[in-house]
């Protein structure tokens, strides 16, 4: 049986309040044999507290031994299986600035990036530029003029920024642009199948005329694109499990995800303690809140261990304003690994933590990597972490006579 047709059916209405407050990319690996990772390094006093009362377990995100995507890694955080809900990046990024798709756009997730005098790549992200410096460019690529193609460019984000292509004929299934290393030029775009060779032209045609409008840039002289994809479709938080949700997130993308399974996007906070604020604001108004940290995870993919070290303590150290609020159920954990040793993300289980009045508690004294492994709730796959959460609400009933 599909695990939503279960919760539909199952799913009970109560007052219960439940949290997920993720660190993305929170999972990580020691710089040496026997040592400790990031999470373990750092002093988390409010995260080890928690660990004493609650449950610990490490979740896989879609598979074991395959590294995740931040898409694929919140999906199954959210209860969908990552491998039957395929959604490009491009889409999380429009949906997440508020962009609404139509059906047979093409979404494109694009970042700038600096290229030599070769052409090849010696920033993948132009020197993260910063967001007064980007939003600019975006603008101005939207010159780009392409017959029959209706050609939309957003502002997101320091260095990344939304390309929607509008047209007939247009299909998203085109291989990324985006190397992922240093010292190549950008790839062309390649379409996967012949439905797509239209828009891997486009998307050419659209490079080719960039580049021109953006030649003289210190930084920003170049892009790759990332994540082509469609409109998707995906049943909402309140159909499959009957909860009234709503999403703290800083970065778009985050946003977008929440969005497309139908959580309220609330507030417009900038750091973590203005998240915070916004949670206590909203904190009558729904059943469930998703709070997402994103800098584990850059500071990880920056191969900087102290610093993922000093963001973990900084994670950490705004739990006392969740606790005070009393959730019924907190889940703390991240959507992937992003061990700063390999600088990306990874195919590790994922240190997860649960907190509830009628958890069974095991006999974890702190929360990190080695704790995790032998945790109470083992290791699981992410898709069936909102049903733990849901049964621990009290929001489940029970299954068969």
């Amino acid at each position: 049986m599909d695990l939503h047709r279960l919760t539909r059916e199952l799913h009970v209405k109560n007052n219960s309040k439940i949290v997920m407050y993720v660190a993305d990319g929170l999972g990580g690996l020691p710089q040496q044999p026997g040592g400790k990772t990031e999470l373990e390094t750092a002093n988390t006093p409010n995260l080890d507290a928690l660990a004493k009362i609650g449950v610990l377990g490490s979740s896989i995100p879609v598979l074991p031994g395959i590294s995740p995507g931040s898409g694929p890694g919140h999906l199954g955080l959210f209860g969908y299986d990552p491998l039957q809900y395929m959604i490009g990046r491009g889409a999380l990024e429009a949906t997440g600035i508020g962009f609404e798709l139509k059906e047979g756009d093409v979404a494109i997730r694009a970042n700038f990036c600096t290229l030599d005098a070769k052409g090849n790549i010696s920033d993948r992200r132009a020197g993260r530029i910063p967001t007064e410096e980007s939003a600019p460019l975006a603008v101005k690529l939207r010159n780009v003029k392409i017959a029959g193609i209706e050609v939309f460019v957003e502002p997101v984000k320091e260095h990344r920024f939304v390309v929607v292509l509008r047209g007939e004929g247009l299909q998203g299934n085109v291989h990324d642009t985006d190397p992922q290393v240093t010292g190549v030029p950008p790839l062309d775009p390649h379409p996967a199948d012949d439905q797509s060779k239209k828009t891997a032209d486009v998307a050419k045609e659209f490079i080719r005329q960039a580049c021109q409008l953006l030649a003289g840039e210190k930084k920003a002289n170049g892009l790759t694109l990332r994540g082509f994809s469609g409109k998707p479709a995906l049943p909402s938080y309140e159909e499959v499990y009957g909860l009234k949700a709503a999403a703290i997130a800083v970065y778009p993308m985050y946003k977008g995800l929440a969005r497309l399974v139908g959580m309220d996007i609330v507030g417009k906070a900038q750091t973590l303690g203005e998240q915070m604020t916004v949670l206590e604001e909203n904190w009558s108004k729904y059943d469930f809140f998703f709070i997402h940290f994103k800098y584990t995870d850059s500071t990880g993919e920056d191969g900087n261990f102290a610093a993922k070290v000093k963001r973990t303590e900084e994670f950490d150290a705004a739990l006392p304003r969740i606790n005070a609020l009393k959730p019924d159920v907190l889940i703390v954990t991240g959507d992937h690994s992003t061990p700063s040793m390999l600088a990306s993300h990874s195919w590790h289980p994922v240190p997860t933590l649960l907190v509830a009045n009628n958890c069974r508690t095991d006999s974890c004294q702190s929360f990190g990597e080695t704790e995790c492994l032998r945790g109470g709730l083992g290791q699981f796959e992410a898709k069936y972490l909102m049903t733990l959460a849901l049964a621990n609400a009290k929001r489940l009933g029970k299954f068969g006579a």
